[in-house]
């Protein structure tokens, strides 16, 4: 059988079409919800780690990254993954304390006050959690802190009395029960409605990391930062296991060591934005304030109470994270 030049040229053309239909038919996208705005340091890091997912798997595998909660809002985002709504999405750890206490360890007050502190702190809690999101048909791929919280007010605060009668941002059940115990009215703002939420008298002061403060330009609504350092919540990236399992092993290790390098790279990120939006607020006239020994007695006392409340909630979980961490 023969071909004339331009009837094979036609059928190579069309070999090659069908081809290219074929391997593009093959390319997956994801969408991943995140709560944060793209200037966040996290979100940041998740846009990296995205690219890094794209260009280890030549393009099998697409994460289009819907910040600042536009595809879910953040409480929204975990149920998303665990249904298959979405196959891969970030948030806080600590919003899932209600679901089991473990996942706030560490949102308690002063378990864990520094980054050295709070990285053997998440080996300590990973392995629980993980198999406790596997139960809800997740898995995490990485783990990223927030700066060390601090306490933010429109006055000065030299003991946990000062903070009686305060209207109080909560943004976790851990939060709501501190700002129980000091005396204070909690009031749930996520971090989009922070300056609305000032401004409107909702809330007059919170706890919350340099980040979030500068982000947030709290220099217009608050006047000192007291560094109390009390904690360093984690915001925490998991995936769908039946999504994951879809995925061809090459594919699979591809994310797995983009995520390795996304949470090593995330927590040296959280370091330098500590030092660098602490230096922005004071730039911007928010009065740094490092606390009264008399302040973080009190605040350590109602750290300590919390604690022995969250260990009965936290039950045997619990206490095997607590031996690994204090070990």
């Amino acid at each position: 059988m023969k071909f004339s030049g331009r009837k094979f040229f036609l059928t190579f053309a069309c070999v090659v079409g069908i081809c290219s239909l074929a391997i593009s038919s093959f390319a997956t996208t994801w969408d991943m919800p995140t709560p944060y705005p793209d200037k966040t340091f996290h979100t940041v890091n998740i846009i990296q780690f995205a690219k890094d997912v794209e260009k280890a798997t030549n393009g099998d595998l697409k994460i289009k990254i819907h910040s600042a909660g536009s595809l879910f809002k953040h409480p929204e985002i975990s149920k998303a993954v665990r249904g298959g709504q979405v196959p891969i999405g970030e948030f806080f750890l600590s919003l899932l304390s209600n679901e089991n206490a473990v996942f706030g360890a560490d949102s308690q007050p002063f378990l864990a006050t520094n980054y050295k502190e709070a990285k053997k702190l998440w080996d300590a809690q990973k392995p629980v959690i993980t198999k406790l999101l596997a139960k809800q048909n997740m898995m995490p791929l990485f783990s990223v802190p927030w700066p060390p919280q601090g306490l933010y007010t429109k006055k000065p605060i030299n003991s946990v009395a000062d903070l009686k009668g305060i209207k109080f941002r909560a943004y976790n059940a851990t939060l709501e029960k501190f700002a129980n115990l000091v005396g204070a009215a909690p009031t749930q703002v996520e971090v989009p409605d922070i300056p609305q939420a000032f401004a409107t008298g909702r809330v007059d002061a919170m706890i919350t990391s340099p980040s979030t403060g500068a982000n947030s330009k709290a220099w217009d609504f608050i006047t000192h930062y007291t560094d109390i350092q009390a904690w360093l919540p984690k915001n925490i990236v998991v995936v769908n296991k039946r999504a994951f399992r879809k995925l061809s092993k090459a594919d699979q290790a591809a994310i797995l060591t983009a995520a390795a390098a996304a949470e090593k790279r995330g927590w040296e990120m959280s370091i330098q934005e500590t030092a660098a939006k602490t230096a922005i607020l004071k730039k911007n006239g928010v009065i740094i304030v490092t606390p009264s020994k008399e302040l973080m007695d009190g605040l350590k006392k109602v750290g300590a109470e919390m604690l022995m409340e969250w260990k009965k909630d936290a039950g045997a979980e619990g206490a095997v994270l607590l031996k690994a961490y204090y070990n």
